[in-house]
């Protein structure tokens, strides 16, 4: 399969994110390896620079904007995570950047990406169409849009991840057998998949999503494009995606094994075991992965997996009640 993502394109945006985002460690915890019976290399990009790993694909897509296009800026749709990310890599391009979020969004992330200096417009997530809300905003500015996950640049950028996985890895010794990460769209998934498939070619990539949310371990099922029910409805609100994207899917679907769905309350528990074990604040969405190994949805006894915690904007009530469970 010719992979519209290439090993060149991985390596360029290496390049671009050197000076900029965090190269978050490799890290082992003996409490979790007990508790699964395997070893557990976790990847915390909850870490990274705005508390996620959607800084890198939306820094590397941005810097590919022709400079004369730039002046009339960029607009994204995101609950959060990418709406950080982009308004950050806006602010450090000079750039200006509109951000379409959802009203019952995380406050936290809400006044966050404010902070970052970006426009915010939010709309009701049951009721309206924020691509629709986009494109307006679009046509009447002559911005750029930087969709979430379905855009080789905002893949080559998140596939960094997977790059840092297989060399780190290696440095401490250890072969993964199988790595897994919290999936939405897939543009994360898509492009750890690339990276270790360049670079730990016999390792095996799962998605991990939320219960009424897992489009894309129906999609891998099936072999086709399926779509989710509901709009909203789960506490993992940085993965609540309508389904698999166009560009990421054909990706995964030739790289990923199964994916792997967990309940609220198996992401809520491993939000509570990454704080008091860890000592890693993560939010349920970037928790999910995690939880898929804790709840043995994944058997990773006597293996070695990797695992990434793909975000840690969590508003203080949710912490709550992940550690009151």
């Amino acid at each position: 399969m010719a992979m519209m993502v290439t090993r060149e394109d991985i390596d360029a945006a290496r390049g671009r994110l050197q000076q900029y985002a965090v190269e978050t460690p490799l890290l082992r915890s003996p409490a979790l390896d007990e508790a699964v019976g395997g070893t557990v290399l976790i990847k915390p990009e909850c870490l990274q620079r705005t508390g996620s790993f959607k800084f890198r694909g939306a820094f590397n897509r941005l810097s590919l904007i022709a400079p004369e296009d730039r002046a009339r800026g960029v607009v994204a749709c995101s609950s959060g995570n990418h709406a950080q990310g982009v308004a950050e890599a806006a602010r450090i391009l000079g750039m200006s950047a509109t951000i379409v979020m959802p009203a019952d969004a995380p406050e936290i992330k809400l006044q966050r990406t404010r902070a970052f200096g970006a426009e915010v417009v939010t709309f009701d997530r049951g009721k309206e169409d924020r691509d629709a809300i986009a494109a307006e905003i679009c046509a009447r500015t002559g911005a750029t849009f930087v969709h979430p996950y379905n855009d080789p640049g905002v893949i080559a950028g998140q596939a960094t991840v997977g790059l840092e996985i297989a060399k780190q890895a290696k440095a401490m010794g250890q072969v993964p057998e199988a790595a897994l990460a919290c999936t939405g769209g897939g543009g994360l998934a898509s492009g750890i998949a690339l990276a270790l498939h360049y670079d730990l070619p016999d390792c095996d990539f799962y998605t991990a999503e939320p219960a009424g949310f897992d489009d894309y371990a129906r999609s891998l099922a099936s072999g086709n494009i399926e779509t989710n029910s509901q709009l909203s409805g789960s506490v993992c609100d940085a993965i609540l995606t309508p389904s698999p994207g166009e560009v990421t899917f054909p990706i995964l679907k030739e790289l990923a094994r199964d994916g792997l769905v967990v309940s609220d309350d198996e992401a809520l528990q491993a939000v509570a075991f990454a704080f008091r074990e860890l000592k890693i604040v993560v939010e349920p969405g970037g928790a999910v992965a995690l939880a898929a190994v804790l709840s043995g949805k994944l058997d990773v006894k006597d293996r070695t997996v990797a695992v990434v915690l793909t975000g840690g904007n969590i508003d203080p009530a949710m912490l709550q009640s992940a550690l009151a469970l």
